[in-house]
């Protein structure tokens, strides 16, 4: 017989054990296998830290420099997974589907909604993406005005049309009290 395969792990170093994963997929059972209110709350806490473990590669590429993001998850009467200040994951009626919404003034906004957390890492990736756009966008400072002289013939074009309108007005206004003085004679 062979030896197992070690997939590039010295033989002499620990495998790292992913307990965490471990405990949270069987939360995520226990959950499954119970009506319980406790436990959909911690499965729905469970799906959050498992999504939130899957987005870490993607904040990992998002340089220091930039601290729009804000990612956490919150353990109130419903458990959201913040990405920013205005969007967040939280899970879906059935404690399963993931939503991925944005509040806005206009009122909260679904920008994805799955079972699979890939879809929903691609949805937070695009979203992550706009809003890193819109921050160099706002950051970017806006040309100097041309000079004066470029301006004065668009000044001169807007002027014209004024005085012949005035002109045109004054001489209606002369005609109109010129036939209103004949007719009262």
């Amino acid at each position: 017989m062979s030896e197992p395969e070690t997939s590039g792990i010295n033989p002499g170093q620990p495998r790292p054990v992913r307990l965490r994963d471990a405990l949270l997929r069987a939360r995520i059972e226990a959950a499954d296998r119970t009506g319980v209110v406790v436990d959909l709350r911690d499965a729905e806490v469970a799906r959050l830290e498992i999504l939130n473990d899957a987005l870490d590669p993607l904040f990992a590429q998002v340089p220091d420099r930039i601290d729009l993001f804000d990612r956490g998850i919150s353990q109130g009467d419903t458990p959201r997974l913040w990405i920013d200040v205005v969007a967040h994951i939280m899970m879906g009626r059935d404690k399963r589907q993931y939503r991925f919404v944005q509040d806005t003034r206009f009122g909260r906004i679904v920008l994805a909604e799955s079972h699979d957390t890939a879809v929903i890492v691609e949805a937070v990736t695009d979203y992550v993406a706009r809003r890193m756009i819109e921050r160099e966008h706002a950051m970017v400072v806006p040309p100097e005005p041309k000079e004066e002289v470029a301006e004065q013939p668009r000044r001169r074009s807007r002027v014209w049309p004024f005085l012949f309108g005035f002109i045109l007005g004054a001489a209606a206004l002369f005609g109109v009290a010129v036939i209103a003085a004949l007719r009262s004679w």
